[in-house]
């Protein structure tokens, strides 16, 4: 296993939990990371990120686990397509999670137009759209709305979603989806510093 130069430990605002992850920028980005949280069951999620030197992520990994079950997925890209396989263990229902979606997805094709995948309550995944669109230079007001392979934790569902940054000037960033918005502020590279009511770098 490689070894890895960089380390971002961010501590969860909206419950009990951390991220920690450790990355390589060299052509692109290669990352690894765990978050455990305590809701909505108490979990640990593992996860594995590769993007390519355009900053288009061509593939996530992760696994999540809890008291008596066990989830998998695994995202590629190639030639324009992603191919997503999942396997699962155990009940996460019964571990007392309201009744959960099968991890993965039916249609890959749904994710044809994404470029990012978003793995949910991992602040190291709104990076890469960030520095593939230029934002933290860009001038103030420019957004760009984007489809992703958005992968909830810890059912690990995968769904098509559209989300939209906008550039705010002074290495902050509006992040939006149908149902949420914040203000994301970000380190000379793009690397989240803070993450209203998410997720604050310690």
């Amino acid at each position: 296993m490689a070894v890895l130069p960089q380390s971002m430990l961010w501590r969860r605002l909206d419950t009990a939990g951390t991220d920690h992850a450790l990355l390589r920028e060299r052509s692109g980005l290669y990352a690894r990371g765990t978050m455990v949280a305590a809701e909505p069951v108490p979990h640990t999620c593992g996860y594995e990120l590769v993007v390519d030197e355009g900053w288009v992520s061509v593939r996530l990994a992760v696994t999540a686990e809890g008291a008596g079950w066990w989830r998998s997925v695994k995202l590629e890209r190639a030639a324009g397509r992603w191919r997503v396989t999942a396997s699962e263990q155990g009940d996460l229902d019964a571990a007392g999670q309201p009744r959960s979606a099968l991890p993965g997805i039916e249609d890959p094709e749904l994710l044809r137009d994404a470029l990012d995948v978003d793995l949910a309550y991992c602040p190291l995944t709104n990076t890469p759209p960030v520095r593939r669109l230029g934002l933290l230079h860009a001038r103030p007001g420019t957004a760009s709305t984007l489809v992703v392979a958005w992968v909830r934790v810890p059912s690990l569902e995968v769904v098509a979603a559209r989300q939209t940054y906008t550039a705010l000037g002074g290495n902050r960033v509006r992040y939006e989806d149908d149902s949420f918005a914040a203000d994301l502020t970000l380190d000379d590279s793009g690397y989240v510093v803070a993450y209203p009511g998410l997720a604050a770098r310690a």
